[in-house]
């Protein structure tokens, strides 16, 4: 079986923490997740740190701004831009303080291609999704401004290793033409699965790093990830269905980042080890059922919470990145 490009044992986050404050935030990633920290994301800070905005200020030569609340194609740069770039400096800056000499594997995180292109509107209305043209032409500039920002952690942490999340809420969505129009009367053309692999691939090909594709919607396009060359899926065990097709993606040599804990819920008083120890076990349970080797599971599998942790409690947050951690540590020493 292949390497994969994280530790054995490993727990991480999938991108967001509530809170404002980047400081407290990525110490406490670098705290609680050691073996596979990541770049912490605060939407709460506003727009240009929400999901949407925060990835479009990755694209190249194709700016955007807000405008009657969603984010749209600009004629230029604007303080939409700059405010959206400076809280990224702020990330960056942060990370780089706390993860000083720092050996291991460091994640980063951006909206996908589909999501972007679900979400962003065209100058002229109507969603990037509706002219296939503009969706390459946003795929290509997302693909030159992840490579960019990839060498720029590389700078500031010459030391570690790094790996990409491409976040595709809305591909579900795009996949089965569910996504509405303006008037919200119809929906936009369905996308075939085959271009959506290509589209992803583009920014697996682009970028220089093994690339995780996470979605934690139902229906995860398992297929158009494996097509689109990740090297892992990540998703949120509570809503698997169905488990051949999971099973045959693990089989294929694809990792699972297991969304394993709830995102959100109330912080408990007792022993944080418990709900390491129950979220450990039901890990193992689903590993048993798809039936593979149980030497398999902590090399293969990463735990994290089921989704983002941006609306839950800061202590909770905590409690959960705490129960990821001791969750796998349990898997590595079973």
């Amino acid at each position: 079986m292949a390497d994969f490009p994280w530790p054995v044992g490993a727990a991480t986050g999938i991108g967001s923490l509530p809170g404002t404050d980047i400081a407290e935030a990525q110490r406490i990633v670098f705290g609680e997740l050691p073996l596979l920290p990541h770049l912490a994301e605060l939407p709460a800070r506003g727009p240009g740190a929400d999901m949407i905005g925060r990835s479009a200020g990755f694209l190249v030569e194709l700016p955007v701004q807000l405008y009657a609340g969603r984010w749209q194609v600009a004629p230029r740069a604007g303080k939409d831009l700059r405010r959206t770039a400076d809280l990224l400096e702020r990330d960056l800056d942060q990370l780089t303080e706390q993860g000083d000499g720092f050996t291991g594997t460091v994640k980063l995180q951006s909206a996908g291609p589909w999501t972007l292109a679900a979400s962003i509107d065209r100058p002229i209305g109507g969603r990037l999704l509706r002219d296939p043209g503009a969706v390459r032409d946003l795929t290509d500039s997302l693909a030159e401004g992840l490579r960019k920002h990839v060498d720029e952690v590389r700078k500031r942490l010459p030391g570690a290793s790094l790996l990409l999340q491409i976040d595709e809420p809305s591909l579900p969505a795009v996949l089965a033409g569910r996504v509405p129009t303006e008037s919200g009367l119809g929906a936009y053309k369905s996308v075939d699965g085959a271009d959506a692999a290509t589209a992803l691939r583009t920014i697996v090909e682009a970028v220089g790093v093994p690339v995780v594709a996470h979605c934690c919607a139902p229906d995860v396009p398992l297929q158009v990830f494996k097509d689109a060359r990740s090297v892992a899926v990540a998703l949120d065990l509570s809503l698997l269905k169905d488990l051949d097709p999971l099973g045959e993606a693990i089989e294929a040599g694809i990792g699972l980042f297991a969304g394993a804990v709830p995102s959100t819920g109330q912080a408990s008083s007792g022993d944080p080890s418990t709900a390491g120890k129950r979220t450990a076990e039901r890990v193992s349970t689903l590993w048993k059922r798809l039936g593979f080797p149980a030497a398999r599971l902590p090399q293969q599998v990463v735990i994290t919470p089921a989704c983002g942790l941006a609306g839950a409690t800061e202590p909770y947050a905590r409690e959960v990145l705490t129960a990821c951690r001791e969750a796998a540590r349990r898997l590595a020493e079973a």
